[in-house]
Order: structure tokens, then C-alpha cells, then sequence
């Protein structure tokens, strides 16, 4: 292939779709390795809808380039596919922490070992609930709700967004109502995860959290390179109009590469294929 005859436009659509192809590979062995090692359905359920987070991202974002001059209304589908899709994945992480610790919100089934700890919340959440209030079934409703809630708002948010595109009526007033509604949803969601992980921090060490945390929010770090002026806009071949759609779905596939790459570390099968255990033993002996 001679890439002295492209041009900057070919080029990176070639290193995006490159990019895909390896989200997609390193995706696919992880997902092969937990079902050949399918021991724990409700755990590793919950772990293949994250880890497919990747894949779905990275192909909805290469969509995004290759059809770069999409109308308004095009670009807030693909934006809501992905984070909609997101809303269900901290959803999943959720659950995954409360199967690590053995606990069950619909079997009121809460170990006694844990019951009774103080949670702290922080402002401004103390001004809805009490500054330290102690862990029963009914705080883990309330911090599973928290998260859920998320679920709910963004799937109905985009499902508003687009049919309002569509008709014409999205005045900018709107749009920044939008997005005040689902920051505050999303933050109220990662705002329940980070209680729940300091809660049990110590008991959810050994599973790795902060590592599948990170997996799943680690998008602010490329958002600060744009903002930070270090990736510009002489690196595409976009008009101004289109360019903001470009950065995010390019350092989208980017990110992704990274994050399937992480997630074979943060989301193994070992524990689900017995080495864990036999390194256990092995170091006993």
C-alpha cells in the first residue's frame, strides 16, 4: 500500500479502522476465555457486558467517521447509542461488586459481617441525606436506585433529543437542559460506586475494582488532551463544522485499543479457570 498517495483523511480512517480491528481481537479472546470458562453465569454475565463496552464503542465511533457530514441528528443517535450503553454497563458494575460480596438486593440476602458500617456521604448529597447513616438493606436499595436511575433517564433523554431533532424543535435552551439532566444523572451513578467501593474497599480488594473501574470512566484523560490544546485541528481534514464529531470519535477508537487491552488484566478468566486458586496452593506449599 502506498501511503505517500494519501491523503490525511485516508490515512486516519485506515489507523481507525486498524484501531477497531484490535479492540475487536483482544474483545473476542477475553470473551472466548470466560466461556470456556463459564463458571460463575451471574458474575461473568455482568463482565461480558462490560467488556464488550469496547467493541461497541470503537465500531459506533469508526461508523461516526466514515460518515463524518451526518446531520445533528445523526451524530446524537451514534452519541446515545454509546452512552446509553454506558448507562447499563455502571448498572452491571454494580451488580458485580454486590455478587463479589455475596450480597442479594431482591433475596434481602446482606452478610452480617458488613451490616451496620457508617457510610459518609459528601456535599452536596448531604443535603438530601443524612451526613453517616449505616448499611442495611434498605442504604443498598437506595445506592442501587442511585444507579439504575441512570439506566432510566439516559435511554428517554436521547429518545426526546432525537424526536425533537427530527421535528425541528431543539431550541440551544433545550440542549443545555439536556445536558444538565444527564450530568447530573451520570454523576449521580458513579457518585453511588465510589460509596459502595469506599464502603467495602477492603473486602473488594482482591477483585481489582479501581482497575475495572477504570475501565469503564477513563475517557477524561483524552478529553483534557484536546481541551489542553495538544491534539489540534490541523491533525484532520475536517471543516470546523465537523471537527468536533472527528476528535471525539477518533480519540473514542483510541481509547478503546487501550481499554480492551486493560480489560484482559481487570477482567480475566483466571479466577474462573482455576489458576488463581493453584497459585494459592502453590504458594502454601
Amino acid at each position: 500500500m502506498d501511503f505517500s498517495n494519501m491523503d490525511r483523511g485516508q490515512i486516519t480512517l485506515l489507523g481507525c479502522g486498524f484501531c477497531v480491528l484490535l479492540t475487536l481481537l483482544f474483545t473476542v479472546q477475553l470473551l472466548s476465555q470466560h466461556l470456556f470458562h463459564w463458571k460463575n453465569p451471574k458474575e461473568q454475565m455482568a463482565i461480558i457486558i462490560i467488556i464488550l463496552m469496547a467493541p461497541i464503542y470503537a465500531v459506533d465511533s469508526l461508523v461516526g467517521l466514515l460518515n463524518f457530514q451526518g446531520s445533528e441528528v445523526f451524530f446524537t443517535f451514534l452519541d446515545s447509542v454509546k452512552e446509553c450503553y454506558e448507562a447499563l454497563v455502571i448498572a452491571k458494575f454494580l451488580s458485580l461488586l454486590y455478587s463479589y460480596l455475596k450480597i442479594s438486593i431482591s433475596k434481602n440476602i446482606v452478610p452480617d459481617e458488613v451490616k451496620g458500617r457508617e457510610i459518609h456521604h459528601a456535599f452536596p448529597m448531604t443535603l438530601f441525606v443524612p451526613h453517616t447513616v449505616r448499611l442495611d438493606h434498605r442504604n443498598l436499595v437506595v445506592l442501587k436506585h442511585w444507579t439504575w436511575q441512570f439506566v432510566i433517564t439516559r435511554p428517554a433523554c436521547s429518545i426526546l433529543m432525537i424526536a425533537l431533532q427530527m421535528l425541528g424543535i431543539y431550541p440551544n435552551w433545550l440542549s443545555w437542559t439536556f445536558t444538565i439532566i444527564l450530568n447530573i444523572s451520570v454523576s449521580l451513578a458513579l457518585y453511588s460506586l465510589l460509596v459502595f467501593y469506599h464502603v467495602f474497599a477492603k473486602e473488594l480488594a482482591p477483585h481489582k475494582p479501581l482497575a475495572k473501574f477504570l475501565c469503564i470512566k477513563g475517557g477524561i484523560v483524552l478529553e483534557m488532551l484536546v481541551s489542553m490544546g495538544i491534539i489540534r485541528s490541523n491533525h484532520f481534514w475536517l471543516d470546523v463544522e465537523h471537527l468536533e464529531e472527528a476528535y471525539q470519535n477518533v480519540l473514542v477508537i483510541l481509547e478503546m485499543v487501550v481499554f480492551s487491552i486493560l480489560q484482559k488484566y481487570a477482567y480475566s478468566a483466571a479466577p474462573y479457570s482455576g489458576e488463581v486458586d493453584a497459585k494459592i496452593l502453590k504458594k502454601r506449599e
